[in-house]
């Protein structure tokens, strides 16, 4: 094989991760709007449909620090096509069967090897490229997870409604096919040489600074998402916006997001303390002027594009802080951030409901200025942490002096 071959290869990596972050988070979202249909097909209520999407989350809460930590000393291609070829086959599995049951434990079996794909995506995205420019690489691969989120939604939907609910799953199966077809020809092989005991990796979690940033991405998440889970009802009852106008917002948001992408990965890797300092305050902020501007739908429009900038920057930020806390344990930080992400966002949805439950949906702001409060205060510990683990020992004669 030659070495131009090679230079290609390598540099097809990231952008084929980011291919697979895609497909495999557009298999946990996709439903999302299939509930309905889902509901009709399989003869459940709503609500019940609903644990299609809510199983997925909690099974990643669960099994994220766990997973990674469980395969990281197997070769990394073979891991790769391990779970693409899993996720296949519980996506066919899920669009043959008309059994409810069958369709949860297929989607429960996905989510558990999603960490160990996602995962793995952040270590060797990071691992491919300088120190340096790391935090662009992984920027790119939460280019996937965003479109992800904003493309699955739509697709699957548009597919689901137009076609059926099997040939959805059907298209799941198929995204996720194409990019295990390309892992097997481009991405070599990878085996792990000098891999870290699972003893070694755990040790990270004695230290108080990785708990101190599992909490800010717990309580940065749960702000965010939390809102956002009652985002769209805000904009039709306090902004009067229509369906059109609500679609609009939404693709507008997650465009936006992708941007946010972009713009952490350049400032993390030149100005990160500062990012990731000022991310809960410019949360607090957005959300207060999207309150106040909601009736406004011209100038709603820009704060919903500048609100999808910054929570796309938020992942960015929390793996970035989470990898810092636990940097002997990289692939225990990435299951970590996953956990703690998914974790915040169901807090966060629990207790802007509880809210809008008792005072209406404008009560959601309230929610979520609590769980930014909580981020800022916890954000400034961990950073603190962190300087003062960084900063070099004083000279013994200096200090004698």
């Amino acid at each position: 094989m030659t070495a131009s071959h090679d230079s290609l290869r390598q540099r097809l990596l990231v952008p084929l991760l980011a291919l697979g972050v895609f497909s495999i988070i557009n298999t946990e979202m996709g439903v999302v709007g299939m509930v309905p249909l889902i509901s009709e097909y399989f003869g459940v209520s709503i609500p019940a449909a609903g644990w299609s999407v809510t199983i997925f989350a909690l099974v990643i809460t669960v099994a994220g620090p766990v997973m990674p930590l469980m395969f990281s000393r197997f070769n990394r291609k073979y891991v790769l096509m391990l779970v693409l070829a899993l996720f296949v086959i519980c996506c066919s599995i899920a669009a043959l069967t008309t059994n409810f049951a069958v369709l949860l434990s297929s989607r429960a079996l996905a989510a558990l090897f999603h960490p160990v794909y996602v995962g793995l995506a952040f270590t060797l995205a990071a691992n491919s490229v300088l120190p340096a420019e790391r935090p662009k690489a992984i920027a790119r691969i939460f280019i996937g997870v965003s479109a992800g989120m904003v493309l699955g939604v739509p697709a699957s939907s548009y597919i689901a409604n137009d076609l059926s609910y099997s040939a959805a799953m059907f298209f799941f199966a198929a995204t996720n096919g194409l990019v295990l077809l390309l892992t097997i020809v481009i991405v070599p092989s990878m085996p792990v040489t000098h891999g870290q005991s699972y003893g070694t990796q755990l040790k990270a979690l004695k230290r108080s600074v990785v708990w101190l940033a599992i909490g800010a991405t717990i309580f940065t998440n749960g702000s965010t998402f939390g809102f956002f889970s009652y985002f769209a009802d805000f904009m039709e009852t306090l902004g009067h916006f229509d369906a059109a106008q609500v679609s609009l917002a939404l693709c507008l948001y997650g465009g936006a997001n992708i941007v946010g992408n972009v713009v952490a990965g350049r400032h993390l890797a030149t100005r990160p303390k500062l990012a990731i300092t000022l991310t809960p305050w410019l949360v607090g902020a957005i959300i207060l002027t999207l309150y106040g501007t909601i009736a406004q739908i011209f100038t709603a429009m820009v704060v919903i594009a500048v609100f999808g900038i910054i929570n796309g920057m938020i992942g960015n930020n929390r793996q970035y802080l989470l990898g810092k806390a636990a940097h002997d344990a990289p692939d225990l930080a990435n299951g970590l951030f996953l956990s703690s992400a998914n974790c915040g966002t169901a807090i966060g949805t629990a207790l802007c409901g509880i809210f809008i439950g008792a005072w209406g949906i404008a009560a959601s702001v309230l929610g979520a200025l609590i769980m930014v409060a909580f981020a800022a205060a916890v954000n400034v510990m961990t950073l603190k942490v962190l300087a003062a683990r960084e900063r070099p020992a004083p000279d013994l004669a200096q200090a004698m002096a």
